[in-house]
């Protein structure tokens, strides 16, 4: 089983693969896990009907919000803790899983636009002797394919007993990881192809990026996510953990069976290195709706940077889960119904599935999260997706 950071949805569905400018923003005022004050967010019936198909197909709880010239909407459906029995709340944290790669390629589209690095770097450059061994060349692989996943690195999380199955993730679940470790792990592989030459999915590139920015900055990527993003934007419900296995505060949890015979377990808890740069943050609806707003509204990046994330190649891996889906730097661009594109990051781990959408000019956005199996196969994915689109297209 090829479940990782990246979507149960790509292995079941695709069978190869399936998130230093100065800001001046606000405070975020949602309602979340710390008991921050209300938006003037209302609940929305035609989102509550796209939450309810959601449902239909199998899910334990679904939390959704879109922004937009109508305002703030929100709905929810199912329960956040099955134990308890507890409703799903609009402010509920959640494991991001891969949404988190935007927040990280976002750091390093700010050093590059702060001349402390370039997209064109080598790996070898920033992080000598790293990636060799196997036919890995870390000389031949630049930053931006790092990003944009045309590295041609083996994916470590489809080598990775947590997320193939229920002992492995019981055994596994508190062992703390270093990003080296998980890399080594990738290391055992031949290449897929010649960076450069091909499209796929792979983790161990944010892995890297991570890395990188550590070395770029003296500080850990999750200290300059924070420190450039979390805290400047006021995201009082989003945490980019280290090794951290709970989710603090008012969350939904997880549940999974990993494809196995038997009742789907409780595995929320998860120690965050085992995800590191590549999907360990958490975060709210609200939370990721500022984030994604203030990216593709331009205020956090120069527009330089912010045109090199956006340009995109083929993902042919992702096509039957988005058709027509394209992939920049740490970003989607999905082909609308209406017209146009709009940019997102999907996030799956065992229990968590994260869709989003901004539109390109980020006046519009769509969040969700659902839980459970049933959020990770292709009647979900298709139902989610449509959820997106007719929000963003009305």
């Amino acid at each position: 089983m090829k479940t990782e950071l990246t979507s149960r949805v790509v292995a079941t569905t695709l069978a190869t693969v399936l998130a230093g400018i100065g800001l001046t923003l606000p405070a975020a005022g949602a309602t979340g896990a710390t008991g921050t004050p209300a938006h003037s967010a209302s609940h929305s019936r035609a989102l509550q009907a796209g939450v309810d198909a959601v449902m239909k197909t199998g899910t334990v709880g679904v939390v959704a919000r879109s922004t937009g010239p109508r305002g703030v909407r929100y709905a929810t459906g199912g329960v956040a803790d099955r134990a308890t029995q507890a409703a799903v709340r609009p402010g509920d944290r959640f494991r991001i899983a891969s949404a988190s790669k935007t927040f990280v390629a976002t750091v390093i589209l700010q050093l590059v636009g702060e001349g402390r690095l370039s997209l064109d770097d080598t790996v070898e450059q920033w992080l000598p002797g790293v990636v060799s061994g196997n036919g890995n060349d870390g000389g031949a692989i630049t930053v931006r394919q790092l990003l944009q996943h045309t590295s041609g690195l083996f994916d470590y999380t489809s080598d990775f007993p947590e997320f193939e199955g229920t002992a492995g993730y019981q055994a596994e679940r508190y062992r703390t990881w270093t990003p080296q470790e998980l890399v080594g792990i990738a290391m055992r592989h031949t290449p897929g192809f010649a960076p450069g030459d091909g499209w796929s999915y792979s983790n161990t590139n944010y892995i890297l990026a991570g890395m990188i920015i550590e070395k770029a900055t003296g500080h850990t990527w999750n200290e300059e996510v924070d420190r450039r993003l979390i805290r400047p934007l006021g995201l009082r419900d989003t945490l980019a953990p280290t090794t951290e296995s709970r989710i603090p505060g008012r969350h939904l949890r997880g549940y999974s069976s990993f494809e196995e015979e038997g009742p789907a377990i409780d595995i929320t808890e998860l120690n965050a290195s085992a995800g590191g740069a590549a999907g360990a943050m958490i975060s709210t609806t609200a939370d990721l709706s500022r984030f994604y707003q203030a990216l593709l509204g331009g205020r956090l990046l120069r527009p330089a940077e912010l045109t090199a994330m956006k340009t995109t190649v083929p993902a042919p891996e992702l096509d039957d889960a988005w058709p027509g889906v394209r992939y920049g730097l740490g970003l989607m661009s999905v082909p609308l119904s209406c017209g146009g594109v709009y940019y997102s990051h999907g996030g799956n781990l065992p229990g968590y599935t994260t869709r989003n959408g901004t539109s390109d000019d980020g006046s519009r956005t769509v969040v969700l999260n659902s839980t459970g199996d049933g959020s990770t196969d292709a009647s979900t994915q298709d139902t989610q997706n449509a959820l997106i689109d007719d929000e963003l297209c009305a």
